[in-house]
């Protein structure tokens, strides 16, 4: 490689320079301030793991984002962690193995092979949490109202919550006996709304002929508050757990009336990683073209770590919250001094700096832009008085 193309990296991988790095790193902050208020215990699982526990509890999808490398210690083959969800999975059922509830938050990079879709990055900073050990619905609510008051405190508004349960579907298709392979190419289906396809897909498969009319129905079960009462009247007959998803969404729906954000209901939403079982959510924005955050029950993930328990969480990338962040980027301009002063003077510097002032000291007499530093006052000693000035 020449030394003139050494600085390129590579395709969805970029820095984070000085004004975006302070955003996100304010955005961060203060979620998991809220989180701790809210009870939540921050961990820090490592970047990676052998591949057998990164991969035992989610999908084929988190497989292919993930990049491997080979321990020289055991010979076995390791992972870059591509979710974090599994690895506070692993910790709850081994390292803390709480009797009762445990909240767990938690904050850090994941890498990627590929970029998931035109806005995202391979190297994503997920921040999210999961409560583990409570089957009750108001887990559930409790996890919704923290991830619509996530985007309250970094003044994301307008907010639409995408919400969905996967045990309409998955109880529909239980009862019509398919197995997993079957099963697993019409969550596929219902995903990519690909109406056509889910038609053909249902007259080929499912002989019942009440249960087809329900699967056909469940693309066009989609809007606003209303299509929960279409659904009840619409699947009146359907196994429980699909009457007891609708419930819990009638629950969560007249919980979160206040939050001031607009519900949309999608009663077709099929499990993103494999491994949702029951109530699913994500955050959009108008003008932006990918989920802001997502989130759901997923009760079988600690399974294959000896432990299943009920669990329920949300995860968001930063990078997304801080491209449609209207705060700006440098919210505190620094002080700045020139060189050569005595002890009372640096100690004045100290004094500043420990009030939670930015204080930068001039190396160079030669002049140059200040907003490069982004300062904006100049500390200086006038008739043995401290002063701060203002910059032109």
């Amino acid at each position: 490689m020449v030394v003139s193309n050494r600085w390129i990296l590579p395709d969805g991988v970029v820095d984070v320079l000085p004004a975006q790095a302070q955003l996100l790193e304010a955005i961060r902050g203060r979620m998991l301030k809220l989180f701790d208020s809210w009870g939540y215990d921050l961990v820090i699982p490592p970047m990676l793991e052998f591949t057998d526990s990164l991969h035992s509890a989610a999908g084929e999808d988190l497989e292919l984002l993930t990049f491997r490398t080979v321990d020289p210690l055991s010979g076995k083959t390791m992972g870059v962690r591509p979710d974090i969800t599994p690895q506070i999975a692993r910790i709850d059922a081994h390292s803390l193995r709480r009797e009762g509830p445990a909240r767990l938050c938690y904050a850090g990079t994941v890498l990627h092979t590929r970029a998931r879709d035109v806005l995202s990055s391979r190297t994503p900073i997920s921040v999210g949490l999961e409560l583990f050990g409570e089957t009750s619905i108001s887990a559930d609510i409790e996890v919704v109202r923290l991830f619509l008051k996530s985007l309250a405190i970094n003044n994301i508004q307008n907010i639409c919550l995408d919400l969905g349960h996967v045990d309409i579907c998955r109880g529909l298709l239980s009862a019509a006996n398919l197995g997993d392979e079957k099963e697993a190419v019409f969550f596929d289906l219902l995903r990519r709304k690909a109406l056509r396809e889910v038609g053909q897909w249902v007259s080929e498969n499912v002989s019942d002929e009440k249960l087809s009319e329900w699967l056909l129905l469940l693309p066009n079960l989609t809007g606003g508050i209303e299509i929960l009462d279409l659904a009840r009247q619409r699947l009146q007959g359907a196994p429980k757990e699909v009457i007891d998803g609708l419930d819990q969404l009638v629950a969560v729906a007249s919980a979160i009336s206040d939050a001031g954000a607009r519900l949309y209901f999608d009663l077709g939403e099929s499990p993103g990683y494999g491994y949702h079982t029951g109530l699913v959510f994500a955050a959009y924005i108008s003008g932006y073209g990918k989920a802001l955050g997502n989130g759901g029950r997923y009760d079988h993930i600690g399974e294959v770590y000896g432990r299943s328990r009920p669990a329920t969480g949300f995860a968001f990338d930063l990078d997304s919250l801080m491209n449609v962040s209207t705060e700006d980027s440098y919210k505190n301009p620094g002080i700045c001094f020139s060189e050569g002063h005595d002890a009372g003077f640096l100690e004045e510097v100290d004094r500043l700096r420990t009030k939670g002032e930015r204080v930068i000291q001039v190396l160079s007499a030669e002049t140059f832009d200040l907003t490069e530093i982004n300062c904006d006052r100049e500390l200086v000693m006038e008739n043995g008085q401290f002063s701060i000035k203002k910059l032109s």
